[in-house]
């Protein structure tokens, strides 16, 4: 699996993911799903730049010109809920994209224990297509895992890009084994999991800080 760590070099990625974790922004819930939202765009930017392209006519009003544009768009496949916010900003940038949804959540047996449940899948044919995986935390890599082999019920891809916000490292190194010819994305990675298997030092729930606080089933 490739990882590209777009934290490795500087730009304003590195100064929004600053502002997601910072407790005294997080309480400005509009501007933690903004934040989101542009790392979202610019992750659909850089993931552009390894898609397909095509050559083709344009007509201006002075004449003809050879121009640049995607032979194909993406499936972006997103986990609900928490990757909302990240959806909506690559939707920005793939505006003609055919979209999945899927509902994988943690059920708690313990307060250390939990299984992942895949509850909710709508999607299209994504055979020999571009599927783009969003999930903004990738702390365990299970939800990752469970959802594509959820997802390979309606095909298999061309391409699958994992894109995350942070990654933890044994998250990576799990789906290292699961999705062996996937490009993962990340916007930093994080070195722990606590014994909950939430990352450290993280940002806490994405999903909770961008909609509010769930009751647990």
């Amino acid at each position: 699996m490739e990882i590209i760590n777009l934290s490795e070099n500087n730009s304003l990625l590195q100064q929004y993911v600053s502002e997601l974790r910072d407790v005294n922004i997080q309480n400005d819930r509009q501007r933690f799903r903004k934040n989101i939202e542009r790392i979202g765009q610019i992750m659909a930017y850089e993931i552009s730049k390894l898609m397909p392209w095509q050559t083709v006519n344009v007509q201006t009003p002075l004449g003809m010109h050879q121009s640049k544009r995607l032979r194909e768009q993406p499936i972006l496949a997103t986990i609900l809920r928490a990757g909302l916010s990240m959806h909506h900003g690559m939707l920005s940038f793939f505006d003609n994209a055919d979209c999945a949804f899927i509902s994988a959540y943690r059920k708690h047996k313990d307060e250390h224990d939990f299984d992942i449940v895949v509850e909710y899948l709508a999607s299209p044919d994504i055979n020999n297509r571009i599927v783009l995986l969003i999930d903004p935390m990738l702390a365990t890599g299970q939800s990752i895992d469970l959802t594509y082999r959820a997802l390979l019920k309606y095909g298999v891809p061309q391409q699958l890009h994992v894109v995350s916000l942070i990654a933890s490292a044994q998250g990576i190194e799990y789906l290292k084994d699961k999705l062996g010819d996937a490009t993962l994305w990340v916007a930093a990675v994080d070195a722990e999991l606590n014994d909950n298997g939430y990352i450290v030092p993280g940002l806490g729930d994405a999903g909770d800080l961008s909609f509010g606080e769930k009751m647990e089933r």
